[in-house]
């Protein structure tokens, strides 16, 4: 995929929720929620600041993050759908053995 997102926004790809409830309930695709969790698959260089200097992001390509539930603007590359947001719209970053047991 050749996308670089610009200035302070990121392209973040959702990433897919269990499809059992903790009790073994089957959830079906229509009463399911868009994850509000994603990996970050591109970052732009930052933002300008104030005094005209770069300032970079804090997040970087493969960081698990939280967003808000209409945060971002869903687009489809390759056939893939993702989300290009600002920086600012994600609420954190999901690190440690949370993030490892998540991807796995």
């Amino acid at each position: 995929m050749n996308f670089r997102p610009l200035h302070d926004r990121v392209l973040v790809k959702r990433v897919e929720q269990e499809q059992k409830t903790a009790g073994g309930i089957i959830i079906p695709d229509t009463a399911k929620e868009k994850p509000q969790e994603g990996e970050v698959i591109a970052v732009g260089p930052g933002a300008r600041g104030e005094d005209g200097k770069l300032v970079a992001l804090d997040v970087k390509v493969g960081d698990r993050v939280l967003f808000g539930k209409w945060s971002g603007t869903e687009v489809k590359i390759d056939g893939q759908e993702l989300l290009i947001m600002k920086e600012s719209d994600i609420m954190g970053v999901i690190e440690g053995a949370a993030a490892d047991r998540k991807a796995a």
